[in-house]
């Protein structure tokens, strides 16, 4: 069954529940603030659209056009999202730097993506410094231009034919590899994390995450909107602040890496704070004590695995045994399979290299400037000094995508990291 590209409209989703809140920006006012200290600005779905109508006329007013890339370098803000949105909007390819990276990382995802413009946040000018490109402004600049003189009306143009360049680019945690997603490609992920998950326009969600990351963009942010709940979004993670969220806003589901799950758990008051909580997706494990924290205030807790190429591979389904050590079968639309070291596929309970095809699967890799057709292909064979053979070897071939990685899969098709 094809999927109709208008569905990830933001301005539809404005018509029909224009007054939802769509996000509350939990960040606090001031620097130096208290901890736990949350603020609580709230936007709704109406509001976040006017917010890409504005962007978009912004954009198209520095000559930003359909085929362009645009690179953000910025902590979580609504004006990530807002920008991905106007981006979609113009056609324009959208590209989420990392604030993590380093001066020696950060100029990898530029060499490959090669961007048309780059906006930031004034707090990372020192990072953005060390990007070999020129044609920049900060997000406070973006603000003043005049949108009038782009001569753009803002009109939602999803209805458009998607072009052959992707909508949105991620890179890895090091800063490579850079992979593409199409619009089609994340619609079928943000269908497959609902229906995996049971997300719906119910659900209240903190993010634990970064926006340039699978996880917290497409796992989270995106899966959220796309079903029209709502986001708790912070410039970066405290657990003391998320925690004081979960408690005010009365969240009900949430997903994260070990470490952010692990630190909420610690925190003195989880008991309490966390009482509206309904499920958690852990990506990776947790400690037994932790698990007990999340079982004692009565959460179903699920594990799940995935990827940049593939943002949820595999999940567990709720609730789960506590002791349960697979990660899940694959999720809706992904296929899975294990391989020997020959190549040959392996049938019923085995052991093997894990490889993932189907439409929530990335839609290739940049390996040079641009994103042209021919700039497509698999990772870079040479290897970085910082580079494992393990991580050379992650490549796309034959509508496949090979993880590297070992996995056992039993009778039942649960798959276990090996």
């Amino acid at each position: 069954m094809g999927v109709d590209p208008v569905t990830l409209s933001l301005a539809r989703r404005a018509e029909r529940f224009p007054e939802r809140t769509a996000v509350v920006d939990v960040s606090e006012e001031r620097l130096y603030a208290p901890a736990e200290t949350i603020h609580g600005d709230r936007v709704s779905y109406g509001e976040l659209s006017t917010l890409a109508t504005r962007a978009g006329r912004q954009l198209a007013a520095l000559d930003l056009e359909a085929g362009d890339t645009l690179c953000l370098v910025t902590r979580n803000r609504v004006a990530s999202l807002a920008l991905f949105v106007a981006c979609r909007r113009l056609g324009v390819t959208f590209a989420p730097i990392s604030h993590w990276l380093t001066p020696a990382t950060v100029t990898r995802p530029f060499d490959c993506i090669d961007p048309d413009l780059v906006v930031f946040e004034a707090a990372q000018r020192d990072l953005v410094r060390s990007i070999p490109f020129d044609r920049s402004v900060t997000l406070s600049e973006l603000e003043t231009v005049d949108p009038d003189s782009s001569g753009s009306d803002g009109h939602d143009r999803s209805t458009r034919a998607e072009s052959d360049t992707p909508q949105l680019l991620l890179h890895g945690d090091g800063g490579r590899p850079v992979v593409g997603y199409s619009a089609r490609t994340l619609e079928w992920n943000c269908i497959s994390t609902a229906v995996t998950w049971g997300l719906s326009g119910d659900d209240v969600v903190p993010l634990v995450g970064p926006l340039s990351a699978p996880d917290g963009f497409i796992r989270v942010a995106l899966a959220l909107l796309y079903v029209g709940g709502t986001l708790l979004l912070d410039r970066a993670f405290d657990p003391g602040d998320t925690l004081t969220a979960i408690e005010a806003e009365r969240a009900t589901f949430l997903a994260g890496r070990t470490t952010a799950l692990t630190d909420l758990a610690a925190e003195s008051g989880f008991d309490d704070a966390a009482g509206s909580l309904e499920r958690v997706v852990v990506e990776g494990s947790l400690s037994a004590d932790a698990c007990d924290r999340y079982h004692d205030c009565s959460i179903s807790l699920a594990r799940a695995r995935g990827w940049l190429e593939c943002p949820t591979a595999l999940s567990q389904s709720f609730p789960t045994a506590a002791d349960s050590t697979d990660v899940g079968r694959p999720v809706l639309d992904c296929h899975a399979r294990l391989v020997d070291d020959n190549g040959t596929v392996l049938e019923g309970d085995a052991t093997g290299r894990l490889e993932l095809s189907g439409p929530v699967v990335a839609d290739g890799c940049v390996n040079t400037a641009g994103t042209a057709d021919d700039e497509w292909d698999e990772p870079t064979t040479s290897q970085r000094p910082d580079e494992t053979e393990t991580d050379s070897r992650r490549r796309f071939d034959d509508d496949w995508f090979h993880t590297s990685e070992r996995f056992r899969r039993d009778g039942d098709g649960r798959y276990y990291p090996q």
